[in-house]
């Protein structure tokens, strides 16, 4: 099934997540840490949301994980996939789903992450299913 590319919006860009959207312009996803819990959280924020720590860091993280949930939203004047997508680093992030046959979707498929670009030229990062690599 071949869609038409829908356009994406700037993410609104600030102090806490300049580094996130700048790696993403580099086609690599970032995630922020807890160097006192040890947890990852999103979305990128400089106190953990975990144990309130202001002691966190950034790493790369490996653009893998599965569908949790999604919704195709076919009203759209470009048709596309809204999910949630669990990283294989735990956490769970909103994003679109692309290339991919929305009716062969499933919940816990494999995914991987790729970017879009945005209006403004910042990038976004979406997933597709492994098997349309």
């Amino acid at each position: 099934m071949s869609q038409q590319e829908r356009t994406y919006i700037d993410p609104d860009v600030n102090m806490e997540n300049q580094a996130y959207w700048e790696a993403a312009k580099e086609n690599r996803l970032v995630l922020k840490r807890c160097t006192s819990c040890g947890k990852t959280h999103f979305y990128p924020r400089s106190i953990c949301p975990h144990c309130w720590s202001t002691e966190t860091e950034w790493y790369e993280a490996s653009g893998k994980g599965t569908i949790y949930t999604y919704s195709v939203m076919r009203r759209a004047e470009v048709p596309y996939v809204i999910a949630y997508v669990t990283l294989e680093e735990g956490i769970t992030m909103m994003t679109n789903l692309v290339d991919c046959d929305f009716d062969a979707l499933r919940v816990g498929e494999p995914v991987e992450v790729q970017f879009r670009q945005t209006e403004g030229g910042w990038a976004l990062p979406v997933f597709r299913p492994v098997a349309a690599a």
